[in-house]
C-alpha cells in the first residue's frame, strides 16, 4: 500500500505595492484577488472596490503595507463608463440573458 506524499507547503513572501488589474469580464474582484495573490504568493491582499462580475475594468489590488491605502481608496470618488443597447429585454435583466423581445429605441 502506498502512502500519499504530503503536499509541501507554499511559502507566503512579503509583497508590498499597488497592483492595477484590468478585471476581466466574469470575475468577482474576490476571484481575481486571489488569483493574484496566489501567483504573487504574497501574506497579505486586499482590493480597493468591488467590480461585478458583469463589468471590466481597473481594480487596484493592494498587498502588504499597502492595504492600509484601501479604505482611502474606498472613501475616494470613482468614475465610471458604460456601454449601453437600448430597447432590448432580455430573460436576466441584464447583458448576459436571452433576448425576450427587441424593439426601436425612442431617442
Amino acid at each position: 500500500m502506498s502512502a500519499v506524499a504530503p503536499r509541501p507547503k507554499i511559502v507566503k513572501r512579503a509583497v508590498h505595492g499597488v497592483l492595477m488589474l484590468d478585471k476581466p469580464l466574469g470575475l468577482t474582484s474576490n476571484d481575481a484577488l486571489q488569483k493574484v495573490k496566489r501567483l504573487l504568493r504574497a501574506e497579505k491582499a486586499g482590493h480597493t472596490g468591488t467590480l461585478d462580475p458583469l463589468a471590466t475594468g481597473l481594480l487596484p489590488l493592494t498587498f502588504g503595507a499597502a492595504t492600509k491605502f484601501s479604505q482611502v481608496s474606498l472613501e475616494a470618488d470613482k468614475g465610471y463608463r458604460a456601454t449601453l443597447r437600448l430597447g432590448i429585454t432580455t430573460t436576466t435583466g441584464d447583458g448576459e440573458g436571452g433576448i425576450l423581445e427587441q424593439r426601436d429605441a425612442v431617442a
